[in-house]
């Protein structure tokens, strides 16, 4: 399981999520299952409740569990339950030789594992979810307050129409809202128990199996499923899933706004603070080093996804290869995806942003960029091919003259006596405006922010 012990873990992780699946974190869920099994058959009359008192007591203590012998040890056992189980018990016969007796009683290896992962998930998830609404929120402060901010819009990199910032910023508000809800399921999805002895089918327990089952979630507060679920693993890949997708939306915020970052563009940046995005050698740098820890998580993410969604074809009742290579995979996702969450979070909130840069670059070709406005307003008059034709020759008359589109047309129109009287200054000087050409931008931005509000009144509700 990932820990904070490598010096990057800090840059790209969350240190609550990280804490959480570290190996005392792991441990520490591990023993929480154990206690909680010893109490739940005590309940049911499986053991005695004195000795699960004692159990629930040593559990208490992450301490009795040797965490670099119990590594040592799994290499050989094939798991970390099993040098797991031998440890606590010893560490209960210390205490109460009757006791020790009880340890693990019924439960198989793949139970202790599954159920203490599903509670990591359990820990880690609300977090993952508070810094996903808190981004959120960010970005509709953001589409809300540049909804009417002109910029240009991009595709294939290259200037295309105007819109405006609040429309982008609404965009990656849209696709927080759906991965929310994404997040949402595969919590909700998640929190089964997994507890089925050997086989999957609780006969170590006998007619006490229900019993035990039904306290064991009391105790642990999960769901029931109606079935052991140890060879069926789409629960846990959902999660990875939602949490694939999420990063690749953070990853996509991470790139709009390291593009609109470079010096020659220069329409947002980071926020800056000491010792942020400088350079080694070149104090003049101000790097999107937030964007590029997101960015890394989203390169990273997409193939443990795919371990996730491989492990899937499993062995008849127990897998062999299948579970195994989920066990650092999935707490990796989660807590990329919670590094990733912090970046962005950090980021958004933080983010400056330039309108004057923004309408600078929009008038940077001296309004090519309302090429497609002048057209339609003309094609309404002579038709589409024929404008298309006009507007044409008046940006190469622009571009070879060093002149704005506004006076290249206005030039174009007049040399056709049949064109002259198209557009008069007052419409040459309404189509020249970046402003008024940004389409349904504001209106698309509102009902972003409108939808986000929304659905949280809806998650209120649940």
């Amino acid at each position: 399981m990932p820990s904070s012990t490598r010096l990057t873990d800090p840059m790209f992780g969350s240190p609550a999520v990280l804490e959480i699946f570290s190996n005392t974190g792991t441990v520490r869920c591990m023993l929480a299952v154990e206690a909680a099994l010893a109490r739940a058959e005590s309940h049911c009359g499986v053991i005695p409740v004195a000795a699960a008192t004692v159990i629930s007591e040593v559990c208490s203590d992450v301490s009795v569990i040797d965490l670099d012998a119990l590594a040592q040890a799994a290499v050989s056992a094939g798991n970390l339950a099993i040098p797991f189980v031998k440890q606590l018990t010893a560490a209960v016969a210390a205490r109460d030789a009757e006791a020790a007796r009880f340890v693990h009683w019924g439960a198989t290896s793949q139970d202790i594992i599954d159920t203490a992962l599903v509670l990591q998930l359990g820990e880690a998830l609300p977090q993952l979810q508070a810094a996903l609404l808190a981004l959120g929120n960010a970005c509709a402060g953001q589409a809300t307050s540049h909804r009417d901010t002109p910029m240009v819009g991009r595709t294939w990199l290259q200037h295309a129409l105007p819109t405006t910032f609040g429309l982008k910023a609404a965009g990656w508000l849209d696709a927080l809202r759906r991965d929310l809800r994404r997040l949402d399921a595969a919590r909700d999805h998640s929190q089964a128990l997994q507890f089925g002895g050997a086989a999957g089918t609780l006969a170590s327990l006998g007619k006490s199996a229900p019993d035990v089952a039904r306290a064991l979630v009391s105790e642990l507060n999960l769901e029931l499923p109606a079935l052991p679920w140890h060879a069926h693993r789409d629960r846990l890949v959902e999660t990875a899933t939602a949490l694939g997708m999420l990063t690749g939306t953070l990853g996509k915020m991470a790139r709009d706004i390291s593009l609109m970052m470079q010096t020659e563009v220069a329409e947002v940046a980071e926020p800056s603070g000491p010792g942020r995005g400088g350079s080694s050698t070149m104090p003049h740098k101000r790097n999107p080093v937030g964007c590029a820890a997101v960015l890394t998580a989203a390169v990273r993410v997409p193939p443990l996804v795919a371990t996730m969604l491989s492990g899937m074809v499993q062995e008849h009742e127990r897998a062999l290869g299948g579970w195994q290579a989920e066990w650092d995979t999935l707490p990796q996702v989660v807590a990329l995806a919670a590094g990733a969450l912090r970046q962005m979070g950090e980021v958004v909130s933080g983010l400056q942003v330039d309108a004057a840069r923004m309408r600078a670059n929009l008038d940077m070709t001296h309004g090519l960029i309302l090429g497609e406005a002048a057209m339609l307003e003309l094609g309404g008059r002579i038709g589409r091919l024929e404008a298309h034709h006009v507007v044409e020759r008046a940006s190469r008359r622009a571009v070879a003259q060093g002149t704005t589109l506004r006076d290249a047309l206005a030039q174009t129109l007049a040399e056709n006596p049949s064109h002259a009287s198209l557009l008069d200054d007052a419409a040459l000087d309404r189509l020249a405006d970046p402003a008024n050409y940004a389409g349904q931008s504001a209106a698309f931005a509102d009902a972003a922010v409108q939808a986000w509000h929304a659905s949280l009144a809806q998650r209120q509700q649940r």
